[in-house]
């Protein structure tokens, strides 16, 4: 079981470039699941139910989310019905969507949970007793669990790997828009990184344009920031091979594709 994981998707310069590469990554690694954060997707904060229904139209099969999930009114509009969307399961009790979700490829299922951290984020409810729940129901099901674990602090993804180690099948940091070099397969075997890194814009920070970003260090003054659509753009992912039977992973590989990092296939 190979599943393909895209981080961040930034506005339109990363829509862009994941309807332009996920065609050739799917023939290049034929993955059976393809999974994409869309939470910076429209416009850089948010996503829109257009945008959500491209995402399947170009072969992801579930499209997770994170602090930005409520930023664009139309979202409570469509969240309920949006079965093939998680939001993390550890907003408060009463929000609209869901956290956990399954995905059936040729009789085998593969659940997929989505968790928000609260180190310099938005206090929610304890992501790692919600995981403990979450991996108790999901292994009633199948012992295939993919975690996208959107989080700020790097010691907070590192515990969370390490919290469920052996539990689930790989774990994968999104939020803070770029890529870590520190795929691994923990001790018990659990796949992990602490962060696959953002698609979009290449030349901005963050995905931002970098005038704005710089001239707020600067002066400290109030600056909008807007998505960087002028320059250079890039995509990030990760490919992760897990065992069928057992449930646990056997390889993880980042994907960079970037002017310094051309794609291959």
């Amino acid at each position: 079981m190979k599943i393909l994981f895209i981080g961040d998707i930034v506005g339109s310069p990363g829509r862009d470039m994941v309807q332009s590469y996920l065609p050739k990554l799917r023939e290049a690694y034929h993955p059976q699941v393809t999974i994409v954060n869309g939470e910076n997707a429209a416009s850089g904060k948010g996503i829109t139910e257009k945008i959500y229904k491209q995402f399947l139209e170009w072969g992801a099969q579930l499209v997770t989310l994170g602090n930005h999930t409520w930023d664009k009114k139309e979202i409570f509009e469509f969240i309920d019905d949006a079965n093939k969307m998680i939001r993390p399961a550890n907003f408060p009790e009463g929000t609209p969507g869901k956290g956990l979700a399954f995905i059936n490829v040729n009789g085998m299922e593969i659940a997929v949970i989505n968790l928000q951290g609260r180190t310099f984020l938005p206090p929610l409810d304890d992501p790692f007793r919600m995981a403990d729940k979450l991996i108790e129901e999901a292994k009633k099901r199948t012992n295939i669990i993919f975690l996208d674990f959107h989080a700020e602090a790097t010691s907070e993804k590192q515990a969370m790997g390490w919290y469920v180690d052996g539990r689930v099948s790989a774990v994968v940091g999104t939020h803070t828009h770029t890529q870590t070099a520190d795929e691994r397969i923990l001790p018990q075997g659990t796949g992990y990184i602490t962060d696959v890194g953002m698609t979009g814009p290449y030349d901005g920070i963050l995905g931002v344009e970098k005038e704005s970003v710089m001239k707020r260090f600067l002066t400290n003054l109030p600056v909008r920031f807007e998505i960087d659509k002028k320059g250079r753009t890039q995509l990030n992912g990760v490919l992760i091979t897990i065992n069928d039977q057992t449930g646990l992973a056997t390889k993880v590989e980042r994907i960079i594709i970037n002017d310094d990092h051309p794609f291959f296939s």
